[in-house]
């Protein structure tokens, strides 16, 4: 996989996570993130770092219909994405002033695969277009977090279900919350929640990332899934 271009340059397609700043007022965004690109703390990656919150929610019929996820952005990149849009309020905003920004993340998240990778009784799981989708900004944290439900395409009764969600090329770091990072939605009675830590950044590995340029090439998968945490449910 190459790198696209930061904030998409040159007219290239854009990275999901980066994409749904890529709006009218998007040029001073872009001078900010070219001059983050071109420091030199900024050459190594990750670029951008995600809290993520993931419910596997359940059908009544006892099948997993879908994903519910709340990304919480950090407060730099949050910053570059709300640079310009209006607001009734200074330092704050709503639901409605952030729904086209909202909206274009979602779309933008299908080219990747919505960053999440499943399996259903160790079947791969397809989903569907993103719904009850919304941005929400913390004025104190000064955060923006992407709630929405990402539906399977077709609900399964799944005895195991398996669950990462990640940046293959680790341009954006996915991290579970401390707190309620995991949860089960109307699972069936008996059904067990584990979660698998993902393995430490070690010195090498960081000197490795570091040497790799923003619009470098990445193989495949090589990188994102080493540091996602694993989530497993088992079922009766």
């Amino acid at each position: 996989m190459h790198r696209r271009h930061l904030y998409g340059l040159h007219s290239a397609p854009v990275h999901a996570m980066l994409a749904y700043i890529m709006k009218p007022i998007a040029l001073s965004i872009m001078a900010a993130a070219l001059a983050l690109a071109t420091a030199g703390s900024a050459s190594a990656h990750p670029h951008v770092w995600v809290t993520t919150k993931t419910a596997v929610v359940y059908g009544p019929d006892g099948t997993v219909v879908g994903l519910r996820h709340a990304w919480t952005f950090d407060d730099m990149y949050s910053a570059f994405a709300i640079q310009g849009l209006e607001q009734k309020t200074k330092g704050e905003f709503t639901r409605e002033e952030l729904q086209s920004l909202a909206q274009v993340n979602v779309e933008s998240l299908k080219e990747y695969d919505f960053f999440t990778y499943a399996k259903a009784n160790g079947k791969k799981t397809v989903f569907e277009e993103p719904k009850e989708y919304h941005l929400e900004f913390d004025p104190k944290a000064t955060t923006l977090t992407l709630h929405f439900l990402l539906p399977l395409k077709t609900p399964t009764k799944a005895k195991t279900f398996n669950l990462e969600v990640f940046d293959p090329s680790y341009f954006v770091d996915f991290q579970p919350a401390e707190k309620d990072a995991v949860e089960l939605v109307s699972a069936p009675q008996g059904c067990q929640l584990a979660t698998t830590k993902p393995q430490e950044m070690t010195k090498e590995l960081a000197r490795r990332l570091a040497e790799i340029p923003a619009d470098g090439q990445i193989p495949e998968n090589s990188w994102g899934a080493q540091f996602t945490s694993k989530i497993s449910v088992q079922c009766p």
